[in-house]
């Protein structure tokens, strides 16, 4: 196919390009891989008309619009995510999810200027339903029969709700005994066939490849690349709410990368069209034991070892990130790093985060774990503005909560134990004297 930059017919709004061999192929193509090397897909868009002020100017007077479409806080940047989607948009709304200041949180970091942007308070609780809002939305322009996925459980989660919302059927892989309570029973709840296997994530995410390629489902993990479309948006959003002035910094949970892609992809685009007019670096944490992509960071990128994923963050359990080569490029593209963090920061960094009053499950902890161990490295300064990313709500993970406060020896510092009484007041008393 030409470049649509130099055909003679009207250039396409959207098309997608092939990461690997350069294909391009239409953008309402279902194949969730390039169909000639099966390499990763990348949507692209036409520079819009307006200049950066005028783009700014229209994301603006959308902000604060209540009904509709532009309710979404993924819709609101329509021309940065879908431009053509018109009358097929689903929508629940998602998005405009809150950037909060913590002192707690920055004095346990040692950042100053952190800032936290919470995608748990999404629809189903995490920032899958940015994504998902797209993908679901692309699978109706394509006339899918059914949508798919693997997941660790947010995307289970995501996948099952906006599926329901458009009457679509879902089908979820989940590793066995490998998925918090609450994102299970999210999928169970909204309807979709759910299959437990007998493998780890990245058994789950094969045989979902499989099944797009052999069934006809319309696969929405995050190699889907209409999926990626919509997680940009969490970093058009934050810097709508910063007055688009950059941050210094932007730290991230990484598991399977997408995020890490995405983000790379929305700065690269938002300073090219003029609605920035720099770019924050990306900072990737990953849990220790389950770091394929750090320990990629360390040899400079030369291959991504796939390792056996351990670690309490269910959410960013994986040993083979399917986006690596997409998230790597993020990383070049905004002079980034990628860091990780133990089981026990992640848990300590959560303790400080619920104490907080704000909540967020672990996988969302490794992000504040991270700033610390930057801003201790040296590699941010205390005047740096960080960002940094909450992806999933408290109640994702309601068993690490209790076994942390309630379970754990010796007791963590942060552990806050229930204490069992007798029905006298004289009990409440002295245990508020206490």
């Amino acid at each position: 196919m030409s470049s649509p930059s130099a055909s003679p017919t009207a250039t396409p709004a959207t098309w997608q390009v092939c990461g690997s061999c350069g294909s391009e192929i239409p953008e309402t193509d279902s194949h969730p891989r390039c169909p000639r090397c099966r390499g990763l897909l990348e949507v692209r868009h036409q520079t819009p008309a307006q200049g950066g002020s005028a783009l700014r100017a229209t994301f603006d007077a959308r902000w604060g619009v209540r009904r509709g479409v532009l309710a979404s806080g993924v819709w609101r940047y329509r021309e940065a995510v879908l431009p053509t989607a018109g009358e097929h948009i689903l929508s629940y709304p998602e998005g405009n999810t809150p950037l909060l200041a913590s002192a707690p949180v920055a004095r346990w970091a040692g950042a100053p200027e952190l800032l936290l942007k919470h995608e748990g308070l999404n629809p189903t609780g995490s920032f899958k339903d940015r994504g998902m809002t797209v993908g679901v939305t692309q699978a109706r322009r394509v006339k899918a029969r059914a949508v798919a996925c693997a997941s660790t459980g947010n995307t289970a989660a995501a996948l099952a709700a906006y599926a329901a919302l458009a009457a679509l059927p879902a089908l979820v892989l989940v590793p066995k005994g490998q998925v918090a309570l609450g994102k299970l029973a999210q999928a169970l709840a909204y309807g979709a066939r759910t299959l437990l296997v007998r493998g780890n994530f990245d058994d789950c995410l094969e045989l979902a490849d499989q099944a797009s390629e052999r069934l006809g489902v319309y696969l929405l993990n995050s190699v889907n690349p209409f999926r990626l479309e919509g997680q940009k948006t969490i970093v058009l959003e934050l810097l709508q709410q910063l007055g688009w002035e950059p941050p210094d910094w932007i730290v991230v949970p990484a598991g399977n990368l997408g995020n890490t892609a995405a983000f790379g992809k929305a700065l690269v685009e938002a300073r090219a069209w003029g609605l920035i007019d720099r770019v924050p670096k990306l900072a990737a944490v990953q849990a220790e034991g389950a770091a394929p992509f750090a320990q990629s960071f360390r040899d400079g990128f030369v291959q991504l070892r796939r390792v056996e994923p351990r670690t309490v963050a269910t959410a960013i359990k994986i040993g083979n990130p399917a986006s690596y080569e997409r998230a790597v490029r993020a990383i070049r593209d905004t002079s980034g790093v990628v860091t990780t963090v133990s089981d026990d920061e992640i848990l300590e960094a959560k303790a400080v985060v619920d104490g907080a009053g704000i909540g967020c499950e672990p996988a969302s902890a490794a992000a504040i774990a991270g700033a610390r161990r930057l801003m201790r490295e040296g590699t941010t300064r205390p005047r740096d503005r960080v960002i940094a990313v909450l992806t999933g709500h408290v109640l994702k993970d309601p068993e690490t909560v209790a076994r942390y406060h309630q379970e754990i020896e010796p007791r963590p510092a942060g552990a806050n134990r229930p204490i069992e009484i007798e029905a006298r007041l004289a009990e409440v008393e002295r245990v508020m004297a206490g």
